[in-house]
């Protein structure tokens, strides 16, 4: 990829999630109510675009933040997976990476 493609899709990444975390901050949602998984929803794709500006960063990948970003992926979408654990595996995440 290119250096200003990458640049681009970097730039429009961080527009997205301004207006993504914006959503979040405005949600009304809390854990008891009915309207918590949207809520989760908009927390995936803020985690999915952390996923793509740590994977597009220029330079050497940081792993640690790798780490962290397939955790917290992992963690919300526990919820929507049935047949996986998914929070087990990405407590194994941690344990392989130390």
């Amino acid at each position: 990829m290119e250096k200003q493609q990458r640049q681009d899709i970097l730039t429009l990444s961080w527009s997205i999630h301004d207006q993504v975390e914006e959503a979040i901050r405005m949600h009304p949602a809390s854990r008891a109510d009915d309207n918590w998984q949207e809520k989760q929803r908009l927390l995936m794709a803020d985690m999915a675009l952390h996923l793509l500006q740590t994977a597009l960063k220029p330079g050497e990948l940081q792993k640690e933040k790798l780490v962290n970003n397939l955790n917290a992926i992992l963690t919300l979408s526990d919820d929507y997976i049935d047949n996986v654990d998914l929070r087990k595996v990405s407590d194994s995440l941690y344990e392989t990476h130390k």
